[in-house]
């Protein structure tokens, strides 16, 4: 597989002002980004103005595989996981139809994962996500709560200096008529 080229990584404010603590680039036509305007998607990086690079195939090769295979993802979020990184219980919730999967690859370090309900109180489980691992959430899982609680730091060798890379495609915009 030949190299990924992504946009440089950038570590967005929450609505809040408090900055994430997970490094976040795009690939494809749109990303998500935050600032104190919000949560959106767009279609180019917020500090060079330039477009997204494009999705390489490998990934719009998994997407028809396990997503949806009549419409392709229009976004992949690419999140960088140092050691201390963490994400909070979340839904994905900006995407115009809930009715399209979110598919998550994990890459590097694993990470130990919470997935809950559709309410922030249904109970959670924790479980492992390694290098390799494919995620999908889909149908009643689709807007599940969700995060990661921490990185399990030099449990893969694949990143040179250790993490973890979490690709996740989505169709963001309305499915094309």
């Amino acid at each position: 597989m030949a190299a990924l080229t992504i946009a440089p990584a950038t570590r967005y404010a929450t609505r809040g002002g408090r900055p994430m603590s997970v490094a976040m680039s795009g690939l494809g036509p749109l990303s998500w980004v935050s600032d104190r305007g919000g949560y959106r998607y767009q279609d180019h990086h917020p500090g060079t103005g330039q477009p997204w690079p494009e999705m390489p195939p490998v990934l719009l090769d998994l997407w028809r595989q396990h997503g949806d295979p009549g419409v392709p993802p229009d976004a992949c979020l690419v999140n960088l996981y140092g050691p201390e990184a963490r994400m909070g219980l979340h839904q994905d919730r900006d995407e115009a139809d809930f009715a399209f999967p979110v598919l998550s690859v994990s890459l590097g370090d694993t990470a130990l994962f919470r997935l809950g309900g559709a309410r922030r109180t249904d109970p959670t489980r924790q479980f492992r996500l390694a290098s390799g691992d494919l995620l999908v959430l889909s149908g009643a899982g689709r807007l599940a709560f969700h995060g990661v609680d921490r990185i399990l730091a030099g449990s893969s060798s694949l990143l040179p200096g250790g993490g973890r890379i979490n690709l996740t495609l989505r169709r963001a915009r309305p499915a094309p008529p």
